[in-house]
């Protein structure tokens, strides 16, 4: 189980951190991933971050803003989300795989949590 957290509303500009703890599997197997999901629109990818942390991945809309890390000792993978934006508003979802293929895509993640909702406002 995958329980994301720290959501909320915030000025454009503001920060939050979301964080996700996991349970029930071995947290240090899976290669973890951030995406989100605004109404009306698919689920994209955010930031991902390797089973060890040396390698972190982002899209170009947060690049420069977000920062993925994980601390496997807590079975938790946070996002820092810096200079917020409007459009940055969606649900959040931390999820998991065991294989960095595709990490770009939703559908490669096999483990996944509750979302949590961010709200931008300008």
């Amino acid at each position: 189980q995958l329980q994301a957290s720290g959501g909320g509303l915030v000025q454009a500009g503001g920060s939050l951190r979301l964080s996700c703890v996991a349970s029930g599997r071995t947290f240090s197997d899976y290669f973890m991933g951030w995406f989100r999901q605004a109404p009306g629109k698919k689920r994209e990818f955010v930031a991902a971050i390797s089973w060890s942390g040396s390698r972190t991945y982002y899209a170009d809309s947060v690049k420069g803003r977000f920062t993925i890390s994980r601390d496997n000792a807590k079975n938790t993978v946070y996002l820092q989300m810096n200079s917020l934006k409007p459009e940055d508003t969606a649900v959040y979802y931390c999820a998991g795989d065991r294989s960095e293929y595709d990490l770009y895509n939703a559908g490669a993640y096999d483990y996944w949590g509750q979302g949590t909702q961010v709200t931008v406002s300008s």
